[in-house]
Protein backbone atom coordinates (compact mmCIF):
# COMPACT_ATOMS: atom_id res chain seq x y z
CA UNK A 1 0.00 0.00 0.00
CA UNK A 2 1.37 3.44 -0.65
CA UNK A 3 2.27 6.05 1.91
CA UNK A 4 0.69 8.66 2.44
CA UNK A 5 3.03 12.00 2.76
CA UNK A 6 1.68 12.80 6.32
CA UNK A 7 2.73 9.04 7.37
CA UNK A 8 6.20 9.60 5.32
CA UNK A 9 6.44 13.29 7.81
CA UNK A 10 5.63 10.83 10.99
CA UNK A 11 8.20 8.63 10.18
CA UNK A 12 10.35 11.04 9.30
CA UNK A 13 10.36 12.77 12.65
CA UNK A 14 10.08 9.73 14.80
CA UNK A 15 13.53 8.36 13.17
CA UNK A 16 15.06 11.86 13.18
CA UNK A 17 14.50 12.53 16.67
CA UNK A 18 15.54 9.10 18.04
CA UNK A 19 18.43 8.73 16.02
CA UNK A 20 19.59 12.16 17.19
CA UNK A 21 18.62 11.73 20.91
CA UNK A 22 20.33 8.50 21.12
CA UNK A 23 23.74 9.81 19.91
CA UNK A 24 23.49 12.85 22.31
CA UNK A 25 23.17 10.74 25.24
CA UNK A 26 25.78 8.39 24.06
CA UNK A 27 27.97 11.56 23.09
CA UNK A 28 27.16 13.21 26.55
CA UNK A 29 27.64 9.75 28.49
CA UNK A 30 31.75 9.54 27.41
CA UNK A 31 32.33 12.82 28.24
CA UNK A 32 30.85 13.11 31.58
CA UNK A 33 31.80 9.42 32.16
CA UNK A 34 33.06 8.43 35.88
CA UNK A 35 33.46 4.97 34.94
CA UNK A 36 36.44 3.41 32.53
CA UNK A 37 35.43 4.05 28.67
CA UNK A 38 34.03 -0.03 28.28
CA UNK A 39 32.02 0.30 31.38
CA UNK A 40 30.33 3.20 30.55
CA UNK A 41 29.59 1.99 27.17
CA UNK A 42 27.72 -1.28 28.68
CA UNK A 43 26.10 1.38 31.11
CA UNK A 44 24.86 3.17 28.79
CA UNK A 45 23.20 -0.04 26.96
CA UNK A 46 21.84 -1.35 30.02
CA UNK A 47 19.31 1.68 30.41
CA UNK A 48 15.90 0.04 29.28
CA UNK A 49 15.18 4.14 28.24
CA UNK A 50 18.22 3.31 25.54
CA UNK A 51 17.22 -0.35 24.08
CA UNK A 52 13.78 0.71 23.61
CA UNK A 53 14.61 3.89 22.11
CA UNK A 54 17.35 2.15 19.72
CA UNK A 55 14.33 -0.15 19.00
CA UNK A 56 11.89 2.47 17.96
CA UNK A 57 14.93 4.43 15.86
CA UNK A 58 15.61 0.97 13.89
CA UNK A 59 11.74 0.01 13.24
CA UNK A 60 10.85 3.42 11.91
CA UNK A 61 14.00 3.37 9.84
CA UNK A 62 13.25 -0.29 8.29
CA UNK A 63 9.76 1.18 7.71
CA UNK A 64 10.72 4.35 5.70
CA UNK A 65 13.50 3.33 4.40
CA UNK A 66 13.15 -0.72 3.62
CA UNK A 67 9.45 -1.40 3.93
CA UNK A 68 9.91 -4.44 1.26
CA UNK A 69 12.80 -5.99 2.92
CA UNK A 70 12.61 -8.82 5.26
CA UNK A 71 13.25 -6.60 8.58
CA UNK A 72 10.59 -3.17 7.16
CA UNK A 73 8.24 -6.13 6.64
CA UNK A 74 8.48 -7.62 10.03
CA UNK A 75 8.89 -4.04 11.86
CA UNK A 76 5.93 -2.82 9.61
CA UNK A 77 3.35 -5.43 11.51
CA UNK A 78 0.83 -4.01 13.15
CA UNK A 79 2.02 -6.44 16.09
CA UNK A 80 5.35 -5.87 16.36
CA UNK A 81 4.47 -1.99 15.45
CA UNK A 82 2.05 -2.07 18.91
CA UNK A 83 4.52 -3.87 21.21
CA UNK A 84 6.91 -1.62 20.12
CA UNK A 85 4.46 1.30 21.25
CA UNK A 86 3.69 -0.88 24.67
CA UNK A 87 7.00 -0.25 25.47
CA UNK A 88 8.03 3.22 24.70
CA UNK A 89 4.92 4.03 26.50
CA UNK A 90 6.34 1.97 29.71
CA UNK A 91 9.47 3.93 29.32
CA UNK A 92 7.70 7.52 29.39
CA UNK A 93 5.46 6.25 32.09
CA UNK A 94 7.78 5.20 34.40
CA UNK A 95 10.55 7.86 33.72
CA UNK A 96 8.01 10.63 34.15
CA UNK A 97 5.50 9.62 36.85
CA UNK A 98 8.69 7.68 39.23
CA UNK A 99 11.76 8.58 37.65
CA UNK A 100 11.66 12.25 36.82
CA UNK A 101 11.73 13.72 40.47
CA UNK A 102 15.35 11.74 41.16
CA UNK A 103 16.73 13.79 38.41
CA UNK A 104 17.41 17.73 37.32
CA UNK A 105 19.52 17.75 34.03
CA UNK A 106 20.45 20.86 32.11
CA UNK A 107 21.43 22.20 28.86
CA UNK A 108 21.83 19.80 26.54
CA UNK A 109 21.15 16.34 29.01
CA UNK A 110 18.04 17.99 29.55
CA UNK A 111 17.13 18.09 25.83
CA UNK A 112 18.24 14.16 25.20
CA UNK A 113 16.16 13.48 28.60
CA UNK A 114 13.12 15.32 27.39
CA UNK A 115 13.58 12.91 23.49
CA UNK A 116 13.74 10.19 24.78
CA UNK A 117 11.61 9.83 27.49
CA UNK A 118 8.70 12.28 26.29
CA UNK A 119 8.91 13.45 22.84
CA UNK A 120 9.53 10.20 21.15
CA UNK A 121 7.25 8.06 23.59
CA UNK A 122 4.69 11.32 22.46
CA UNK A 123 4.77 10.50 19.00
CA UNK A 124 5.08 6.96 18.36
CA UNK A 125 1.89 6.74 20.24
CA UNK A 126 0.38 9.61 17.95
CA UNK A 127 1.65 7.44 14.69
CA UNK A 128 0.45 4.33 16.50
CA UNK A 129 -3.18 5.90 16.74
CA UNK A 130 -2.92 7.06 13.35
CA UNK A 131 -1.83 4.66 10.66
CA UNK A 132 -1.20 1.43 12.88
CA UNK A 133 -4.11 -1.27 11.44
CA UNK A 134 -5.50 -2.62 14.45
CA UNK A 135 -8.33 -4.40 13.72
CA UNK A 136 -6.63 -7.67 13.69
CA UNK A 137 -4.49 -7.50 16.96
CA UNK A 138 -5.26 -10.61 19.46
CA UNK A 139 -5.75 -11.10 22.85
CA UNK A 140 -2.72 -13.78 22.70
CA UNK A 141 -0.77 -11.22 21.04
CA UNK A 142 0.18 -10.21 24.75
CA UNK A 143 2.52 -13.23 25.60
CA UNK A 144 5.32 -13.00 23.00
CA UNK A 145 4.71 -9.23 23.51
CA UNK A 146 6.26 -9.81 27.01
CA UNK A 147 9.53 -11.65 26.10
CA UNK A 148 11.71 -8.35 25.21
CA UNK A 149 10.70 -6.82 29.26
CA UNK A 150 11.48 -10.17 30.72
CA UNK A 151 14.54 -10.59 29.09
CA UNK A 152 15.63 -7.47 30.01
CA UNK A 153 15.07 -7.46 34.20
CA UNK A 154 16.56 -11.17 33.99
CA UNK A 155 19.82 -10.18 31.92
CA UNK A 156 20.00 -7.39 34.63
CA UNK A 157 19.33 -9.04 37.38
CA UNK A 158 22.25 -11.84 36.44
CA UNK A 159 24.17 -8.96 35.60
CA UNK A 160 23.91 -7.24 39.19
CA UNK A 161 24.48 -10.66 40.65
CA UNK A 162 27.56 -10.55 38.84
CA UNK A 163 28.74 -7.14 39.83
CA UNK A 164 27.15 -4.86 37.84
CA UNK A 165 25.31 -1.95 38.62
CA UNK A 166 21.93 -1.76 38.67
CA UNK A 167 20.49 0.81 35.88
CA UNK A 168 17.64 2.19 37.90
CA UNK A 169 16.73 2.35 41.64
CA UNK A 170 13.78 0.94 41.70
CA UNK A 171 15.34 -2.77 40.51
CA UNK A 172 18.36 -2.20 42.85
CA UNK A 173 18.67 -5.22 44.68
CA UNK A 174 21.49 -4.17 47.05
CA UNK A 175 19.09 -1.29 48.47
CA UNK A 176 15.94 -2.92 48.32
CA UNK A 177 16.53 -6.87 48.35
CA UNK A 178 15.25 -9.47 46.15
CA UNK A 179 11.74 -9.51 47.91
CA UNK A 180 10.87 -5.59 47.33
CA UNK A 181 12.81 -5.89 43.58
CA UNK A 182 10.36 -8.94 42.56
CA UNK A 183 7.14 -6.76 43.89
CA UNK A 184 8.66 -4.09 41.72
CA UNK A 185 8.89 -6.18 38.82
CA UNK A 186 5.19 -8.13 39.42
CA UNK A 187 4.14 -3.97 38.90
CA UNK A 188 5.93 -2.95 36.23
CA UNK A 189 5.14 -6.14 34.40
CA UNK A 190 0.90 -5.64 35.19
CA UNK A 191 2.50 -2.34 33.61
CA UNK A 192 2.63 -4.17 30.46
CA UNK A 193 -0.04 -6.66 30.42
CA UNK A 194 -2.63 -3.40 31.22
CA UNK A 195 -1.25 -1.72 28.24
CA UNK A 196 -1.28 -4.40 25.75
CA UNK A 197 -4.31 -5.12 26.42
CA UNK A 198 -5.88 -1.66 26.48
CA UNK A 199 -4.42 -1.32 22.72
CA UNK A 200 -5.36 -4.44 21.78
CA UNK A 201 -9.08 -3.52 23.02
CA UNK A 202 -8.94 -0.59 21.30
CA UNK A 203 -7.92 -2.28 17.77
CA UNK A 204 -11.78 -4.09 18.02
CA UNK A 205 -13.45 -0.23 18.69
CA UNK A 206 -15.65 -0.40 15.38
CA UNK A 207 -13.31 1.78 12.60
CA UNK A 208 -9.98 1.77 14.63
CA UNK A 209 -8.42 1.02 11.69
CA UNK A 210 -5.78 3.45 9.89
CA UNK A 211 -7.27 6.66 9.80
CA UNK A 212 -4.75 8.72 7.75
CA UNK A 213 -2.90 5.98 6.25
Amino acid sequence: MKRSNIDTLFLSIIVLLSWFAIVLQFDLTLINRQLPLLQSIAKFFSYFTILTNILVATAFSFILFRPASRCGRFFSSNKVLTATTVYIIVVGAIYNVVLRPLYSPQGLNRLADELLHAVVPLMTVVYWICFVDKKTLKWSDIWPWLLYPLVYFFVTLLAGACGASYPYPFIDVTQLGYAKVLINCLGVAALFIGLSLLMIAIGKIPGSKKELG
